[in-house]
């Protein structure tokens, strides 16, 4: 970095990066401005549709000195840790937006308020339309966007299945996908649409999930049946606390069986069964999910198509994490942690600029795959010494493969002449 930066040598070191961190983040409003700006020159972004999805990364200590490190739900399986959350705005190609950090122990749905304050504040009030995952949809905050004369496409919870299940039932499917079949059902009560979407290997993965939580269960209850069958256990108060433990051990599927104690003969007996008709609402429901929408216009199939589009935010997030690196955080200090964050952003504008530059020159290969293969490009000096005490610098660069090359050339990049580099450096200049 000194040499490319043009910094005395032994200037640069982690205590100065660090503190130069400081100041990067005052900037962080009018750089997001000027990527939204650049984007649109570029490759003519639209923003109109935002996808809005969060993620948490985790801190290695125990961070006493920054307030925002708190312990909530881990998306990175490390409940251990302390994290922080962050809220992630890209458009439907995953051109960034913006992005905000909470506390770690911020519920999803509470953030949806103050990301819209924070977008009106910077870009001004919009008809904007908001795509979300079911775990940030709340009431009030799709009441926040209505009152933002905003739209939203949103996921809903599982449990708001069984308000459609004759739908569910019903034909009029129609085809979007070999696997995929959507069907468009307005509501009478309201001004909102919802659309009834099913996937074939989604179901084939939940029914797989249920069996096996179902023979699990239904071993347990055999289990402790055979016991009060053949009076090893007596007492009514302890088969109900095995029971209870056993509901409680598969909460997945205990619902889903009827269990009673009964005296026969003077003995007691247990019985269980699954309950009427509860195995075919499971499997009616089954790779079934339900989009909830107040766009007053599109197809079944658009407005999936739309909110298929949310992978684009969900792999934002598998970029910041894997190849930028975003996790886990060493800072202690909290605008250390924030500045991070946003040389991760800034991190993540420059991978989704290459993978736009690669797919407009119609490339086969993924950033990771072209900075991979780009990567084995060195620059070197050597260094020799002269008779008289001084040396002599060769600077030297990697002569690139013709795979390389073609890639240079695709990105209409030039790689620099070792002599122009740093002229201290040539042959022709000795250093004492």
């Amino acid at each position: 970095m000194e040499d490319l930066l043009g910094i005395p040598e032994g200037k640069l070191n982690d205590t100065r990066l660090y503190r130069w961190l400081d100041k990067l983040l005052p900037e962080k409003t009018r750089m997001e401005q000027q990527l939204k700006r650049k984007y649109g020159e570029l490759f003519e972004a639209q923003f109109e549709v935002l996808l809005y999805d969060l993620t948490s990364t985790y801190v290695e200590g125990a961070a006493e000195a920054n307030p925002m490190m708190r312990r909530g739900y881990s998306r990175d399986h490390r409940p251990d840790c302390e994290q922080l959350v962050i809220a992630l705005i890209v458009n439907n190609e995953g051109f960034p937006f913006s992005y905000a950090v909470f506390n770690g122990n911020r519920a999803d749905v509470s953030t949806m308020e103050a990301i819209l304050r924070t977008v009106e504040r910077k870009y001004g009030a919009a008809r904007r339309i908001w795509v979300m995952d079911r775990g940030i949809v709340g009431e009030a905050n799709l009441a926040a966007i209505r009152k933002r004369s905003g739209q939203y496409l949103v996921g809903t919870p599982r449990s708001k299945l069984k308000e459609f299940e004759r739908e569910l039932t019903e034909g009029g499917w129609e085809q979007v996908r070999p696997e995929v079949e959507v069907k468009l059902v307005s509501t009478p009560a309201g001004p909102e649409t919802y659309v009834r979407c099913r996937t074939r290997g989604r179901k084939e993965k939940e029914k797989a999930i249920r069996n096996r939580f179902s023979t699990r269960i239904e071993k347990a209850l055999a289990s402790l049946e055979k016991q009060v069958r053949e009076g090893r256990l007596k007492n009514r108060d302890k088969i109900h606390i095995r029971l209870g433990r056993i509901q409680a051990s598969h909460p997945q599927a205990a619902d889903m069986y009827e269990m009673k104690i009964e005296e026969r003969e003077g003995k007691l007996a247990l019985d269980w069964a699954m309950k009427p008709g509860h195995q075919k609402w499971r499997e009616t429901r089954e790779g079934a999910y339900l989009l909830r929408t107040n766009l007053t216009s599109g197809t079944a199939e658009e407005l999936w198509t739309k909110y298929i589009q949310l992978t684009e935010a969900e792999a934002s997030f598998r970029v910041l994490k894997s190849e930028l690196s975003i996790r886990p955080l060493f800072h202690q200090l909290e605008r250390r942690v924030k500045a991070h964050v946003m040389v991760a952003f800034l991190g993540y504008a420059l991978w989704v600029t290459l993978k736009h530059r690669l797919k407009r020159k119609q490339s086969d290969l993924s950033p990771a795959k072209a900075l991979a293969l780009l990567s084995t490009l060195h620059s070197a000096d050597i260094v020799l010494p002269t008779t008289d005490g001084r040396e002599l610098r060769l600077r030297r660069l990697t002569e690139p493969t013709a795979e390389q090359k073609e890639l240079l050339q695709q990105l209409g990049l030039a790689l620099p002449d070792h002599s122009q580099i740093q002229p201290k450096c040539s042959v022709d200049f000795a250093i004492a």
